[in-house]
Order: structure tokens, then C-alpha cells, then sequence
């Protein structure tokens, strides 16, 4: 598969519910940057959910979607965290965490049952989410000699490249984000600027 430059995420939290004999499943779906969150909103909705028996989750992370985690927290491995995990799949989200709080009605669901109320909690929250496509940026700092501003600028300018920050002084420096298919681009024109250091920060 070729690296596509855009994902798809949610920018709010987003709730979905669902209930079935008794038993009530409440989804919350986070926008998340790190696996170091989820400890921090699972004890958040603990706090919240006090009677509630099972915190299930599941993750993805990072623009090409490949981190993913789950956790099925007390119920039959597979039931839970796995369904939840593959309705992020099928909506084909990234750097989202969901996070659905069961309340135990009385009655068994099975396995069957147990799958489908995880599955359609999630689901229900990715419905009442607002999705958006984000591009895959790499972050670059310049450092060059005042003398050549008006080089630089005009590159940034051309392209169109968001500046995230900046300092001009006598030796200046400018951290931009530029979109990875624009890359090749913009590295060419910086390129023939001499006296340009590049350093590369990471992507975003």
C-alpha cells in the first residue's frame, strides 16, 4: 500500500450508548496523541462510573494507523476489546481512544451478545463524532543568517508552508510544518538556498 499523506480523526469527545437486558453500555471516543492518556480518562470515568462493573478499551494511534492496543478488562477475552477496536477499524479512525463503561443488568449476554453491545456502543459514539481529515506534516526548523530573509520567505510564502514559529534576530531561526507530498518540493527550493541549516523535528 502506498503511505497515504492523510488519516482520518475526531477533534471532540463523543458518546454513544447502547442497552440490552438490562445491561448498559456507555461508549466515550477521545482524541488522543499518546498511549500515556489512556491511564488518566480510564480513572477519570472510573471516578465518574463509580457502580460501573468493566472499563473496556481500544486505541489507534499515529497517521499510518499501525499502533493499536485494546483491553477487555475483566470481560471474556475477545468480547470487548477487540470489537471496539474493529469499529475504529471500519470507520477507519486514528489517534482515537474509546473507552465503553459497562453497567451489568442482571443477565448474561453471551458471547454473541457481549461482541455485538461493545461493537454498537462504539459505534453509536463514532456516529455522534464529528470526523475529520488531517494531512501528514513533517516539522522543520531553519537556521540562517538574516541576510537571507527575504530567500527564505519567499519559499514559505510559494508553498504556502505554515509557520509554527519564529525568531529574527541578527542569526534567525523559523520552525515550519510542510505536507509530506509536498515534500520533495520544497526541499529543492531550500536546497538552493546556501548557507540554510535544516534540521528535521518529526511528523505530525
Amino acid at each position: 500500500m502506498l503511505f497515504s499523506d492523510t488519516y482520518q480523526t475526531i477533534t471532540q469527545i463523543s458518546e454513544g450508548i447502547f442497552r440490552d437486558k438490562g445491561s448498559k453500555f456507555i461508549a466515550y471516543a477521545y482524541p488522543i496523541k499518546s498511549e500515556t492518556e489512556v491511564k488518566e480518562l480510564t480513572a477519570k470515568l472510573r471516578a465518574e462510573h463509580s457502580k460501573a462493573r468493566h472499563f473496556c478499551w481500544a486505541l489507534r494511534l499515529t497517521p499510518d494507523r499501525n499502533v493499536h492496543k485494546f483491553n477487555d478488562d475483566g470481560e471474556p477475552s475477545g468480547t470487548a476489546g477487540r470489537p471496539i477496536l474493529n469499529a475504529l477499524l471500519s470507520a477507519d479512525v486514528t489517534n482515537i481512544l474509546v473507552v465503553v463503561v459497562r453497567y451489568f443488568g442482571g443477565t448474561l449476554l453471551g458471547v454473541t451478545g457481549l461482541i455485538n453491545a461493545y461493537k454498537t456502543a462504539t459505534v453509536e459514539a463514532l456516529n455522534a463524532a464529528e470526523i475529520v481529515t488531517k494531512t501528514v506534516n513533517d516539522v522543520y526548523e531553519l537556521e540562517f543568517d538574516y541576510l537571507l530573509m527575504n530567500d527564505v520567505m519567499r519559499v514559505i510564502k510559494e508553498e504556502q508552508l505554515n509557520i509554527l514559529n519564529q525568531n529574527f534576530d541578527t542569526y534567525c531561526k523559523l520552525t515550519f510544518e510542510v505536507r509530506k507530498a509536498n515534500l520533495n518540493i520544497v526541499m529543492g527550493k531550500l536546497d538552493k538556498i546556501e548557507g540554510l541549516k535544516t534540521v528535521y523535528l518529526g511528523t505530525v
